[in-house]
């Protein structure tokens, strides 16, 4: 039989093969994303697009899959990621594709690739697994213009910084971020992050923080985004929310009100949380700043000096008695290239693996030491439950991993950038009920999706890019520790990426059908 299309004769068999989906799900559990309750449907999908969503969609297909059940979801975006220097030594992605994650957006803190096009496009050609976008980093651009110099820049240094963020933009950056714990950007004065987040607003983008403090002097540093985000006319995303020190554990309602309020008042303002007790960053973070200024080489100088080595000794005892401790028992070595028996082990166990004195000067020592050779990274154990539990229930938090693409046994890194999504699925949603299923997956996906302006994600529609998971709530789970944080998630049973069938069940099946996302503000 023969069928007419204009003056074109096409069999009506060949027409339903055109006609017939790439994919097709079936028996699924959908949670869309909105925050809705689950239904019932199958999920149709062509050409790398949710072509349809109804019930009993029982048509030929190159490949059904019947979840059974399970629960079929948007694929998650990871709001706060550090990708770079990773992408090659895991093109598949895997710590994130086994947690649900199908899209990253990097270049947090401050840290990021100065030629985003540049950077961008690189992405396209490697093809990873995963969808990619990227901020601009206002550490790396001040970095690029002055170096790590302590100092205000002069009005040139401004327009150059101010022109690569504004290129940046037009290439597709999808916002700003700061660091600004971390150098230069500690030396950065408020103004100057005005100006550079006023352009980025300019193309609707998001102005994203790792504010100056998260620990003593918190309040200040949330008025200090808060206040860049009026000035500079940009929404604002403040980045693993969180109380640091002891010290400070329950200040998360005190911290929370003042997210609120700005938001009662008409700011655009948001959060992101990575569900752990314990932080991960550079070492150097238990230096005052102005040591940690100019290069390498000016650090290990100054750092050789009686005056400056007393003054960290100082500064570190002062830290741990405000923590209520009386050893660097809550800081452990991640990551040191320098000597990898350091890593796993805390700085307190490291000086006494070394048959040094149990006091807190010869633990200073052991800082000092590891920062004049290049370095660490750590763990930092030092955040309360409570808290944790009071910022995930807060409607406008995202869910955020703040990590790179781990590689199987390389160091002993934060168990975040294997666990983050099962964790919450597992320990917050199923077993502590602290939020709902469905909320949970809208603070995956469509908050993310709308916040950075990821039009096309975030929600399971018709029309929108297939970036699908289907998982087991039943059993999803994270199986990374702090002792042993090199473990893939278990549960998440499908994920699709742009269409592309890549983890079918439970496997990673060597698929890069990832790409770039740039603003789509313009």
């Amino acid at each position: 039989m023969l069928k007419w299309i204009g003056w074109l004769l096409l069999p009506v068999t060949l027409l339903a093969q055109n006609d017939q989906p790439d994919l097709l799900i079936i028996n699924g559990r959908i949670v869309d994303g909105t925050g809705n309750s689950w239904y019932h449907a199958d999920i149709a999908i062509r050409n790398g697009k949710i072509e349809a969503i109804g019930k009993n969609l029982r048509r030929q297909a190159t490949r059904v899959i019947d979840a059974q059940n399970r629960i079929v979801a948007p694929g998650f975006i990871d709001v706060h990621t550090h990708i770079e220097d990773d992408e090659k030594k895991d093109p598949l992605a895997q710590s994130f594709l086994y947690d649900g994650v199908t899209t990253c957006i990097t270049g947090n803190c401050g840290l990021s690739n100065v030629n985003i096009g540049k950077y961008l496009n690189w992405i396209d050609s490697l093809k990873l697994s995963i969808n990619v976008a990227s901020l601009i980093g206002q550490n790396d651009v001040r970095r690029d213009v002055m170096g790590r110099a302590n100092r205000n820049a002069t009005p040139d240094e401004r327009m150059r910084m101010e022109y690569i963020v504004e290129k940046a933009m037009k290439d597709g950056a999808v916002g700003l971020s700061t660091g600004l714990i971390y150098i230069p950007g500690t030396f950065t004065p408020t103004e100057e992050v005005v100006r550079l987040a006023a352009i980025a607003g300019k193309y609707n983008g998001v102005y994203a923080t790792h504010i100056r403090s998260e620990g003593d002097s918190v309040v200040p540093a949330i008025k200090e985004a808060l206040h860049i985000g009026k000035e500079g006319n940009i929404p604002v995303q403040i980045s693993h929310f969180k109380l640091s020190g002891q010290q400070n554990w329950g200040r998360s309602k005190q911290t929370l009100a003042m997210v609120e309020e700005a938001r009662m008042n008409g700011q655009d303002v948001t959060i992101d949380q990575y569900p752990y007790t314990a932080s991960s960053t550079s070492i150097s973070t238990l230096f005052p700043d102005h040591i940690l200024a100019d290069g390498q080489d000016s650090i290990r100088a100054r750092l050789q000096r009686p005056e400056i080595r007393k003054e960290v000794i100082a500064s570190i005892k002062d830290r741990l008695k405000k923590r209520g401790l009386k050893h660097l028992s809550y800081a452990v070595v991640a990551s040191y290239d320098a000597d990898s028996t350091y890593n796993g082990k805390s700085i307190e166990q490291i000086n006494l693996m070394k048959g040094r004195k149990h006091k807190v000067k010869e633990e200073a020592e052991i800082v000092m030491e590891i920062q004049m050779n290049g370095g660490a990274s750590a763990v930092f154990h030092g955040m309360g439950e409570e808290d944790v539990k009071r910022i995930m229930k807060y409607p406008f938090n995202m869910i955020a991993s703040d990590a790179g693409i781990r590689v199987l046994n390389e160091g002993v890194p934060h168990p975040r950038g294997y666990g983050t999504n099962a964790r919450v699925l597992g320990k917050y949603v199923r077993e502590q009920k602290i939020i709902s299923l469905e909320e949970a997956i809208r603070r995956m996906t469509s908050l993310p999706a709308q916040k950075f302006n990821l039009k096309d994600r975030g929600l399971l529609k018709e029309g929108m890019a297939a970036d699908i998971v289907v998982f087991d709530e039943k059993i999803v789970n994270d199986l990374a520790t702090f002792e042993k944080p090199h473990a893939y998630s278990i549960g998440f049973e499908y994920v699709i990426v742009n269409g592309s069938l890549t983890v079918d069940q439970a496997k990673h099946n060597g698929t890069r059908s990832g790409k770039s996302l740039r603003n789509q503000s313009r």
